[in-house]
């Protein structure tokens, strides 16, 4: 299958430092791709420059396999979505003018919102759980809160390809399941092709179907999570003893770090 968004060798970095070298990455449509590794490994950097936000040294970013016209920045946003760190922390607005701004690469400027754009809204917010709270004012939301609200914006931007930097920070733990269970609803019944950064290993388990293990800003491995989730690579990369086992009922991997303290029961 032809990626839905691909990046080809990436070299990637800031000021005169180097922090990617020669990372390849594709999405695929009705998949999830997490991307893992430690702190500096480089990984939010890569997600920034599938969307077109952080300039490349050298390579490629292409979408459904062409790189030979590209997209305007408007064209581009109705197709490519991310949901990044760092985010305004507007004043002023409520829920609903916010998830509003997911609009914008789809309407006229100064149009008024169409039909379209309102359904588009309110589904964002059913998804999200936050339509009983759409017209609070974000200021008198919590962290969590606001989260979510940023992520509905992004699904009401109505794209294909769906970019998640780390989405369960700031999450209660009810929340973060919710957000994982989104996430690959989005995938499965939807076909939206998905990148998202994640530190928790066992949420990487348990949501994706590809993982690309980054180190030091190369590829240390990359495939489905039983092949990379190993305690040969995690605890290489992660310079500490890690234990890597098979849930029973699930199948799943599950990743249990060895530190100083733990005491096996």
């Amino acid at each position: 299958m032809l990626p839905a968004l691909s990046g080809d060798d990436l070299v990637l970095g800031y000021a005169r430092a180097t922090v990617v070298h020669g990372v390849s990455i594709g999405l695929e449509s009705g998949r999830v791709t997490a991307l893992i590794g430690p702190n500096g490994s480089g990984k939010s950097t890569v997600l920034r420059s599938l969307a077109r936000l952080h300039r490349m040294t050298s390579g490629s970013v292409s979408l459904d396999g062409d790189d030979s016209a590209p997209l305007g920045a408007r064209e581009f946003a109705r197709r490519v979505t991310l949901l990044s760190q760092s985010r305004p922390h507007p004043s002023g607005l409520t829920v609903r003018d916010i998830v509003g701004f997911g609009r914008h690469p789809h309407r006229r400027r100064f149009a008024a919102l169409t039909e379209d754009d309102l359904a588009s809204i309110d589904r964002a917010l059913d998804l999200t759980g936050t339509a009983r709270m759409a017209d609070r004012p974000v200021d008198q939301l919590s962290g969590g809160e606001l989260q979510r609200v940023w992520l509905a914006s992004c699904l009401a931007q109505d794209t294909g390809v769906l970019l998640l930097d780390e989405p369960t920070n700031h999450l209660d733990l009810r929340y973060q399941v919710e957000i994982l269970d989104l996430v690959r609803d989005l995938a499965d019944h939807h076909g939206t092709a998905i990148g998202v950064v994640l530190h928790d290993l066992n949420q990487t388990a348990a949501v994706a179907d590809q993982v690309v293990l980054l180190h030091h800003g190369v590829v240390h491995a990359a495939g489905e999570p039983a092949d990379v989730l190993t305690a040969e690579h995690l605890s290489q990369v992660y310079r500490l003893p890690i234990e890597v086992t098979s849930d029973l009922e699930t199948g799943r991997v599950r990743v249990e770090p060895r530190g100083r303290h733990h005491v096996r029961r």
